[in-house]
């Protein structure tokens, strides 16, 4: 239905090219009491796409969000916890694990806090896979995807964080403490999820392709309690009107910006823009606006294989 599905790889290869970021860290199995353990990883190349795991506590980024359920759920995520689809947790490329991140459907205006727990989407069009009941909570489980806004919670995840560096893992660098401004927000309660295997009756719309490392363990599910709570708060954001668009570059300099642009011309309707960024004059290619996601991915395939191999689905 959606061309939001990883690449097919031999699962030998793709083992090894997630050594690192992906399974239990270290191979040292479930981390204590649940809760994960700190890890950030090594840069990785999926499909010819290279991704830099960082500390970074300015993440803010819209796109398209996908989600996961059934064939994953009891299994280890990329920090030694275990996947649970009924909590509010998600995969995140480049993002320390665990972080904490407040994500807004942009067509609904449903936004919650998600704790990111594993390494993912490996589809090239998405920022973000939830789990089942985030979706749930977004209120996009039946599409299968939505337009998102991804936004870091530095407090909540400098505790997340505290907690895990506490359990061990590859990496421990402390981060810094930053102060934010705390803001009221309407919330409502929604009811907890169907605990009678509804799931499996319903078809795949999730991206169900995850890390043949993560699909070679299945530990029982009741090994550890869930990482997240299933009941969350959602608040209720004022929605405007967005349009997705592909960005295949973002530059310093507008003579680049405008060769780009040209190379692409053939492609589609690409616009060049110009933007301040933290100060900084930036000059953004992009072809849109588009209608859809299956536009989208199909757009965005193009471009790729154009040779702009940074393009990604945005939304403005």
């Amino acid at each position: 239905m959606f061309n939001r599905f990883a690449p097919v790889l031999g699962l030998v290869g793709l083992a090894l090219a997630l050594a690192g970021c992906s399974g239990s860290p270290g191979g040292s199995g479930p981390a204590p009491n649940g809760q994960g353990y700190y890890k950030i990883g090594n840069p990785y190349q999926i499909d010819g796409a290279w991704y830099y795991p960082n500390i970074d506590w300015s993440y803010d980024e819209t796109g398209i969000a996908s989600w996961y359920g059934s064939p994953f759920h009891g299994k280890y995520t990329a920090n030694g916890e275990l996947y649970d689809m009924n909590a509010v947790t998600g995969a995140h490329r480049t993002l320390p694990i665990p972080s904490i991140v407040q994500v807004t459907n942009l067509d609904n205006g449903r936004s919650i806090q998600v704790r990111i727990n594993d390494r993912g989407p490996y589809a090239r069009g998405r920022i973000i896979d939830v789990s089942r009941r985030a979706a749930q909570l977004l209120g996009f489980e039946n599409i299968g995807t939505a337009k998102v806004r991804v936004q870091i919670l530095v407090q909540e995840t400098m505790q997340a964080q505290s907690l895990a560096q506490g359990n061990g893992g590859p990496d421990l660098a402390a981060a810094p403490l930053i102060a934010l401004p705390v803001t009221k927000v309407r919330t409502e309660s929604l009811m907890p999820p169907a605990q009678n295997g509804d799931a499996a009756a319903k078809p795949p719309l999730a991206d169900e392709t995850r890390p043949a490392q993560q699909l070679a363990l299945a530990p029982p599910a009741a090994a550890a309690p869930p990482a997240a709570p299933s009941n969350a708060a959602v608040a209720t954001l004022p929605v405007a009107a967005t349009h997705m668009y592909i960005q295949a570059g973002a530059f310093g300099s507008a003579d680049n910006a405008a060769r780009l642009k040209q190379r692409l011309d053939g492609i589609g309707n690409v616009q060049v823009t110009s933007a301040k960024v933290n100060g900084m004059q930036i000059y953004r290619v992009r072809l849109g606006p588009i209608d859809n996601v299956d536009e989208a991915d199909s757009l965005l395939n193009k471009v790729i294989n154009s040779g702009a191999s940074d393009a990604k689905i945005v939304v403005d």
